[in-house]
């Protein structure tokens, strides 16, 4: 466990890889994961149609999350969300989070092509990973229409990873990601 409790969480498109950075960070500082698919699939699965219903069951998991992960963060464990945080709005509900607590945090943003999250989300749709949703490339598409970057200005604690090949279960620690890039202090 680090010792600074620290809240990580992610942005990245659909099938960039956020669940594998997160599943292997988790592991390698000792920290609590939670994972927002899981949850949502076992609490809501057979409620969930359309992007809609995750965006609204979204917003209930969070109400319960969110107290979770602030006492967490308060007994000193550190905390891994693997939640989107792909809107600047978004990105809100972490910050509330950290604040909180009064604790550290890093916002990792997996940066992937579009061509590498649709190999990856359609490995992903054959696999059914738990929690994964079967995504088309319209549903791509339409989902990414709604992300946008993180930026310096909005004064979260930016870890960049980039990717030149796929993210394999092979792969060594979050650090050995090509291209890592960061913390980026805003």
């Amino acid at each position: 466990m680090s010792s600074t409790p620290t809240l990580h969480f992610f942005c990245g498109k659909a099938g960039a890889g956020k669940t594998t950075v997160a599943s292997r960070l988790a592991q390698d500082l000792g920290a609590m994961l939670i994972s927002e698919d899981i949850w949502l699939m076992r609490l809501f699965g057979d409620e969930m149609k359309v992007f809609d219903d995750y965006v609204r069951f979204s917003k209930r998991l969070k109400t319960v999350v969110g107290p979770l992960a602030v006492g967490l963060l308060n007994t000193g464990q550190s905390v891994v969300l693997d939640f989107q945080a792909n809107t600047r709005a978004g990105r809100s509900w972490f910050r509330s989070v950290f604040e909180q607590a009064g604790a550290a945090h890093v916002l990792h943003y997996v940066n992937t092509s579009d061509e590498m999250c649709l190999a990856q989300i359609a490995k992903r749709n054959v696999e059914r990973p738990e929690g994964s949703h079967h995504l088309t490339e319209d549903d791509f598409t339409y989902v990414s229409s709604f992300f946008q970057a993180p930026e310096e200005a909005e004064g979260f604690n930016i870890e960049i990873l980039t990717q030149s090949s796929r993210l394999s279960p092979a792969a060594g620690s979050v650090s050995e990601l090509s291209g890592h890039e960061g913390p980026h202090h805003a």
